[in-house]
């Protein structure tokens, strides 16, 4: 995930549906790439209070992965191949305020709750031409199941990491890929792209 700071950040990502996880595993373990245990992540998105994300390609979250929480910004898709964006990801302080509350602060101004993306990712990083590769693991709760491959960068070397990523997607034999987003997929999974916050727990996250 993006870091916040000074700089513009821009996340590289394919993500490629799998039907069978184990088999990915098993072709990462037969490089040497080790994969984590399970986390659980909930993300629960926000609509925007004056403009339509869905139309402006944008996204607005909050999520809970194991004992840690961050709200994340991410921009309009800058290309029509990989999910390459602008990403501003900053992690919550433990302890108070609870995450609960980042959410009432964002009802209080106007933005509503979605829908919540739950699923179970593990991960992993892998070595490759030069760059150390996040790769995760994910069973989404009513889309599926998926490998997500993923660079950090600058803007001036999104062409590079996209290369990268294309290269180690061929060397997995991940194909083809998905640019919906989880949430997008979710949606249309309900066969609706409008609000569906009743789905959500009482506090959101």
């Amino acid at each position: 995930m993006g870091a916040g700071g000074d700089a513009v950040r821009m996340e590289v990502e394919q993500k490629f549906p799998v039907e069978n996880l184990a088999e990915v595993e098993a072709r990462l373990a037969a490089a040497g790439i080790v994969v984590s245990g399970v986390q659980i992540e909930a993300d629960v998105y926000f609509a925007h209070p004056a403009r339509d994300f869905a139309r402006t390609d944008e996204a607005l979250r909050i999520r809970r992965a194991g004992s840690s929480v961050f709200i994340t910004y991410k921009g309009p898709k800058i290309d029509a191949t990989t999910k390459t964006r602008r990403e501003i990801d900053l992690r919550l302080p433990g302890g108070d305020p609870p995450p609960e509350a980042w959410s009432d602060l964002f009802v209080a101004l106007g933005f509503r709750p979605m829908a919540e993306v739950r699923k179970r990712r593990r991960k992993a990083h892998a070595d490759w031409e030069g760059r150390r590769v996040e790769i995760s693991l994910d069973d989404v709760d009513e889309v599926g199941t998926f490998v997500e491959l993923e660079l950090v960068t600058d803007p001036t070397d999104v062409e590079a990491a996209k290369a990268v990523l294309a290269s180690l997607a061929t060397h997995l034999a991940l194909s083809p890929s998905e640019r919906r987003s989880y949430l997008e997929l979710l949606l249309e999974r309900r066969g609706s792209g409008k609000d569906a916050s009743a789905s959500l727990p009482s506090h959101g996250c």
